[in-house]
Order: structure tokens, then sequence, then C-alpha cells
């Protein structure tokens, strides 16, 4: 298996889903790159299969990364995602079982393994603390906990929901990092979701729906820093 790249607690990360591609995508990217570089923080940046090797050209520091992979090998596999087209073009890690592109368990394990072997990052989607336990199991490198019912409405998962998923995926993988991500809209909501023992979090609508995307993102990641700063000698 090929070495994974280490992540740095409080991580973010950036995923603008299908609201934006081409060169407005790379734009997102080069400014989130700025920031990593600014924050000295690890940022996920998310994008379109067509534009993934325009932003790991443009940037420096942001963690380049696919938003769906498949655990198929060279060969027959009309349409989907090939794991090694991904690695090629610098990819270093990848979601799985979002919401908007679950996947059945057999299909998850298949493109954990997959990644395991070329050294991608994978990223886990669970909804509930029942699920998040059980795919906790698959020991993925990190688990997004966020209720499928509160992804883009700007309202933020409580802190009961938070602890209990988070201690739930810890309990099966310990090296499991978790993220909070549901609902994040503003510095606040990363500040709380760190605070409340989040390795990480992210935001799609709160950063391309806002009226300033660009400052959106950049009071999100002064918070996650802020934060950080807070928690030094527990671990960050």
């Amino acid at each position: 298996m090929m070495e994974k790249k280490k992540i740095r607690r409080p991580f973010f990360v950036v995923n603008p889903k299908a609201y934006i591609y081409g060169e407005e995508s790379v734009r997102l990217a080069e400014y989130a790159d700025q920031l990593a570089k600014k924050y000295d923080v690890d940022i996920f940046f998310t994008g379109q299969l067509v534009d993934l090797p325009s932003v790991k050209r443009e940037t420096e520091c942001v963690i380049v990364t696919a938003q769906h992979m498949d655990g198929l090998v060279p060969g027959r596999g009309m349409g989907h995602v090939l794991p090694e087209a991904l690695a090629g073009t610098g990819v270093e890690a990848v979601f799985l079982n979002h919401a908007e592109h679950a996947m059945s368990t057999s299909q998850l394990e298949k493109a954990i393994s997959r990644a395991d072997e070329l050294g991608i990052l994978t990223i886990v989607c669970a909804d509930s603390e029942k699920e998040a336990r059980a795919l906790a199991g698959f020991h993925p490198d990190i688990m997004v906990c966020e209720p499928t019912s509160l992804i883009g409405t700007g309202k933020v998962s409580g802190s009961g929901y938070m602890e209990a998923t988070g201690q739930a995926v810890k309990e099966v993988s310990p090296d499991t990092l978790v993220l909070q991500a549901a609902g994040i809209s503003k510095g606040d909501d990363v500040y709380q979701a760190i605070m409340t023992g989040a390795d990480g979090t992210g935001a799609t609508s709160g950063i391309v729906a806002a009226e300033d995307p660009y400052q959106a993102l950049k009071e999100m990641i002064e918070a996650l820093a802020k934060a950080r700063d807070e928690l030094k000698g527990e671990g960050y």
C-alpha cells in the first residue's frame, strides 16, 4: 500500500459539489490555497473530476479531493471512476457514500480497499450514530457525520449529535478522524464544531451561496485557526 498524506487537526473541507465548475472552481481553490498557507491549516478542496487536474496544477497546499470513486480495477467499467486515474492526476483524497451519491456496503468496502492500495485518503459519510458506528468498522481515514435532513439547510447539528457520533466512531476506529459538517454557514459554526470535539469541519452552500464566497471562506478558516490555537496542548 502507498503512504497517505498525514492530516493535521483541525482541518477544513471546501466542498463546492456541482454548484461551480471550471475557472470559478479553480479560482476558489487558489484562494483556499492562500488561506491554507496563511493560517497553516490543512484544507481539502473537492471539485468536478474534469477540473481536478487544473486545481492540482494551480495550487500547492490544498488537498485535492474527488467527490466519488468506484472500487474497480483497470479494465471493464464504462462510466465508472477509476482509482488509478484519480491517483495519476494527483488526487490525494476522495469522498465516499455521500447522501447525494450513496453506495452499497459492498461498493463502499471495495472503494475503501482500492483507495488504501493507492494511498488515497478516504472520507466516508454517515447519517446517524448507528451508521457511523457501522461504517467505522471499515476504518476510513475520515468519517463525515451529518444528518441528511440538515444538509444545505444552514441548520447545524446539535452538540449532542456531534458528541454521540464522534464517540461512536472513535470506539470502533480510534484513528479515524471525525468531521462534523451539516449546516456550517459561518465562522462561529466552525468554531463551535471544533470546540465540541470534531477533528475537522467543512461547508458547501455556506460558502458558494454566500454573498461573498471568498469572505465567507476566510471567516471560516479564521475561526478554525482560532479554535486550533485555543486547543493547543490537547493534541492540536
